[in-house]
Order: structure tokens, then C-alpha cells, then sequence
């Protein structure tokens, strides 16, 4: 049998070079071609035989991952799952790549049923998490996406999600037994399995998987994680070793909480407690509270936040962060901007926003002041994108407009801010967002997109000409997110203004409508003129 399949090994690496070096996308002929010319168990003996030849291991390797992603090569997989078996536990990591890319390609081309069963009947689950446990960073990751194709099937979460928690492959049982790295690539899985769909998220919900993030948040003492660990999960961070379990589990719910379907999970667990716990612990590390932070902010901004979270979860966290602000006024700035941008994911509902904007004091006067404080020019602009946030910016038709009392209390701010300042008028303040640099100004748009719904702001901005001479200038902006911002800035001030009969009726303001008219038909890079190459003529030198 290996004499009928033998090879020259040095003819085999030039063809194996050769294909794998092919450009494009490979055909199933291409690959039924040079399977042809040289068999699979002709390449697999070669694997076995002949591995420590110069080149020849990486070659074929190169080689059967782009014939295996092919439907034809796809299909001999069944008929070789003992040579995957192999390669599964073989010391060489590009063979144990090789082997769990072949589980992903055998799912995602083949009959999933038939996939599934061979998948069970050859027992490869438990050796694709060895792979994912104790294999390079290249083999963890292509280990991982075996096990979620696996588990996107329902026919394949009875693998992944064993009702027996004492079972080997049970993630809580591998969890407890393997190293501070398998821990963390155990969390970073589940982060990954919840992602794929809201039924497989059920799945790890019930299987009380995120019990391990709970576990990790509760722990800043943890076993030391090494800086190599750590830039695998979150690439830039260097902290404190003693605090590097937590922060990298604070990473992976910063992860989790931008799935759609999170809140609907994350609400069932205590973790939002956790988060809360973090922001109010002054001892904490600031790195620590902000991230915690933006996590609470991204997940208090889903659209179904508000059908999952009760309101005293909301206010709890807008509390814990709004006394932080007495901390920060003169300390850690990214802390403060944190804080700020937090408020500003929150108040993109109109639920958040509502309550930001009604509780006694107003959380949004730290907003408001730091929008129009030009000190910081980080904060500040985090604080202009926070409030054109709140004023709903990024809302749709009747969602743009607050209860009575939050109303009140956001003209309340911004009139109160403008006092204290030598503009003593909102419209003063805006300006002044316009006449700065191009990133302020570009959230000052968006600020006025946000407020410009109420009437009160929509007089201010319409009684001063320089407001509308910019924002109607097509020659303002030079970028593609400026020139957009600013277009769209001029249709809902146009939009405002078209909805007022009597400032419509109002000879006065003609020439306003006109203009903004004009600059919305131009379309956002319509006011700029295309300059054509112009050919020079001149005298030719002489020596």
C-alpha cells in the first residue's frame, strides 16, 4: 500500500507549492486535478513519512487546507476521518490546524447530519477541545471555529452543551481543570458561541456558562496571567498583573454586550450588579471602572434594553456613575470620558435619555458642561457626542422628543450653561462648536441635528445668520463624514423649520429657507467643483 502511494518527496513539495500559491479562490476541478496526479493517501503518507523533509510538511499542509475548503475535497473527508482523528492529536500544530480546519470544512460542505454523526461516532469533540486547550494561538482559533460551526446546528448542541455538567466536555468542567490560559480561551469561547444566535444563547444561559464571567468579575486575585495572555485577549493592555483576569473578563463583556441579543441573557445573571459594584468601588483601578463603564453603556443602549432590564437597574447605574464625576473633575481624564461617552450610549434611548434627564440633580449637567468646556478637547468632544445622543440625534420621529419634565430640564441645562459664559445665549454656544476644529465641529452638527427639534432651539439657531452660513457652506467641510454631517445637519433644520407654519409665513426667514433648500438639492459633496488636470505650455530650454 505505501509502495502503490509512495512519492518522490521533492516533486511532491514543488506541486504542493505550486497549488497552494495559486491565485484566487481554488475550483473543484483544479483540486479533483492534482488529487489526481497525487492522491490523498499518497499526500497523508508523505504527512507521516516524510514530515521532516525541508518545506515538505508546510507545502501539503498549505496544500489540503485549500483542496479540503473546496466541496470535492470536502466530500473525501468522511472517508478520511481517521487521518483527521490523527491530526488531532498530533504534535505538529500546523497538522492539528490542518485537522480542525478539515471538522469545519466537513460541516460546512457535506450533508450536516451526516457530518454531525461522523462527528460523534469518531468521538473528535473532546480531541477539537484539547486542540482549542493546549494548541498555539493558530490552532485555538481554528479549533474554535470548528466547535461554533458545530454548535450552529441543532443536530450539534447536544455536542457542545452536554446536559451532564460532571461531563468531561462540559466548559465548566474544562474550565476548572486547565490553566490561567485555558480559562480565559474557555471565556473567550462562550463569548463566541453566544454570538452565533439567540437559541444557542439560551443554550449557554441555561448551561450556567455565565456563571464563569461572574466568577472572574467577583475575583481581581486570580492566578497570574502572563503580559503574553494578555495581549491574546486585549492587545494594548498592560496592567497590573494581579488585575489581569478581571480586566480580561470585563474584555470579553464588552464583547458580549455588543450581541443583540444580550440583554435578553445578561439581565437573567448578575453581572450588571458586578459592573455596578466596579464603578462604585473608588479602590478599584480606573482602568478597571471605565471599561465597566462602556460595557453598561453598550448594553444600556440596546433597543430592547428597557424590555429585559427593569428601571431601577438603569437608575442604579446612572447613579454609580454620576458620583464617580466627583472624583474625576480634577483626576484621570480617559476615566472622565468614559463616564461622559457611558451616559451618551444610555441617552441614545429614549427611555435612558428621559431618565438622565429627570433625576434629581439631572445626571446630564456633567453632559452638558463638559460639551461646551474647551479645556479638554477629549472630553468635550466625547461630551458633544454624548449630548447630541441624549437631544436624539440618532432617534426616528416621535422617539426624538422627551416626557415634559426631561424637556424641561435639558433647555434648563443648556440655558444655564450658556449664562455662565460670556455667549450668555444657547445659539452663542453652538456657534462657538462650529468655529472650532473639524472633530468638534462634526459632533457640533450632530448636536444640532439632536436639538433642532425643539422649537426653542430652532428659534436660537434660525436667529443667527453665521450659524446657517456654515452649515449651508459646501466648502465647510473636507471630508466625506464632515460634508455628510453637515448636509444632514441643513435637512433637519430644514425639516424644523418646514413643520412651523408661522415661521414658514414669516417674510423674514425667507432667504433662510431658500439656502438651506439650496444646500440639501446640492447633496453632501455637490458644492464641490471637480478640477481637471490642465495641460502647461511653455518654452523649451536650450543649452
Amino acid at each position: 500500500m505505501e509502495e502503490e502511494f509512495a512519492v518522490d518527496p521533492a516533486q511532491l513539495l514543488a506541486a504542493a507549492s505550486d497549488f497552494a500559491q495559486q491565485p484566487g479562490a481554488i475550483s473543484d476541478i483544479s483540486a479533483q486535478e492534482f488529487l489526481t496526479r497525487f492522491p490523498l493517501p499518497a499526500i497523508i503518507g508523505a504527512l507521516q513519512t516524510d514530515a521532516s523533509y525541508p518545506g515538505l510538511e508546510s507545502a501539503l499542509v498549505e496544500c489540503l487546507e485549500r483542496v479540503f475548503r473546496t466541496k470535492y475535497g470536502a466530500s473525501l473527508i468522511p472517508h478520511y476521518m481517521p487521518f483527521v482523528l490523527v491530526g488531532l492529536g498530533s504534535d505538529s500544530q500546523k497538522v492539528k490546524r490542518l485537522a480542525c480546519i478539515a471538522i469545519s470544512c466537513l460541516l460546512e460542505h457535506t450533508d450536516k447530519r451526516v457530518a454531525i454523526q461522523l462527528v460523534l461516532q469518531h468521538s473528535t469533540y473532546p480531541l477539537l477541545l484539547g486542540c482549542f486547550i493546549d494548541g498555539d494561538e493558530q490552532v485555538a482559533a481554528a479549533s474554535t471555529d470548528a466547535i461554533t460551526s458545530l454548535a450552529s446546528y441543532p443536530e450539534g448542541m447536544g455536542i457542545v452543551f452536554p446536559e451532564n455538567i460532571n461531563e468531561a466536555t462540559h466548559l465548566g468542567s474544562v474550565a476548572e481543570k486547565c490553566t490561567s490560559l485555558g480559562r480565559v480561551r474557555v471565556l473567550a469561547l462562550i463569548v463566541k458561541l453566544f454570538s452565533i444566535s439567540s437559541s444557542v444563547a439560551s443554550e449557554v444561559s441555561k448551561s450556567n456558562f455565565l456563571s464563569l464571567l461572574e466568577a472572574e468579575v467577583r475575583n481581581t486575585n486570580d492566578t497570574l496571567v502572563t503580559l503574553s495572555v494578555l495581549e491574546l485577549i486585549y492587545e494594548s493592555f498592560l496592567l497590573v498583573k494581579s488585575k489581569v483576569f478581571t480586566l480580561c473578563s470585563i474584555c470579553f463583556m464588552m464583547k458580549l454586550v455588543e450581541v443583540q441579543h444580550s440583554a435578553e441573557f445578561l439581565s437573567k445573571t448578575i453581572l450588571l450588579q458586578l459592573l455596578i459594584s466596579i464603578i462604585s468601588n473608588g479602590a478599584a483601578e480606573s482602568i478597571l471602572r471605565s471599561r465597566a463603564m462602556m460595557i453598561t453603556g453598550r448594553l444600556l443602549s440596546k433597543e430592547n434594553a428597557f424590555a429585559f432590564i427593569d428601571e431601577s437597574s438603569f437608575r442604579n447605574v446612572i447613579t454609580a456613575i454620576d458620583k464617580r464625576f466627583d472624583f474625576l473633575e480634577s483626576q484621570d481624564a480617559d476615566e472622565c470620558e468614559c463616564a461622559v461617552e457611558a451616559l451618551g450610549q444610555i441617552g441614545s434611548s429614549s427611555q435612558g435619555a428621559t431618565i438622565i434627564l429627570s433625576n434629581t440633580p439631572p445626571t446630564a449637567r456633567h453632559v452638558v458642561d463638559a460639551a461646551f468646556d474647551r479645556q479638554q478637547h477629549g472630553k468635550q468632544l466625547a461630551a458633544l457626542h454624548s449630548l447630541a445622543n441624549i437631544a436624539g440625534e440618532t432617534r426616528m420621529g416621535n422617539n426624538v422628543l422627551l416626557t415634559r419634565v426631561a424637556e424641561e430640564n435639558l433647555k434648563s441645562l443648556i440655558y444655564d450653561q450658556a449664562s455662565k459664559t460670556p455667549k450668555l445665549i444657547p445659539s452663542g454656544l453652538l456657534l462657538s462648536v462650529l468655529q472650532q476644529g473639524s472633530e468638534i465641529r462634526i459632533a457640533g452638527y450632530r448636536l444640532i441635528s439632536g436639538l433642532v427639534a425643539r422649537p426653542w432651539c430652532l428659534i436660537e439657531i434660525i436667529s443667527r445668520p453665521e450659524i446657517s452660513e456654515i452649515i449651508t457652506d459646501a466648502l465647510t467641510e473636507t471630508t466625506k463624514i464632515g460634508m455628510e454631517a453637515r448636509h444632514k445637519c441643513c435637512e433637519t433644520v430644514f425639516g424644523a423649520f418646514a413643520s412651523s407654519s408661522k415661521l414658514v409665513n414669516d417674510p423674514s426667514y425667507s432667504g433662510l429657507a431658500s439656502k438651506l433648500q439650496e444646500a440639501i438639492r446640492k447633496g453632501p459633496y455637490g458644492g464641490r467643483k471637480r478640477i481637471e488636470a490642465q495641460p502647461t505650455v511653455a518654452t523649451a530650454d536650450r543649452f
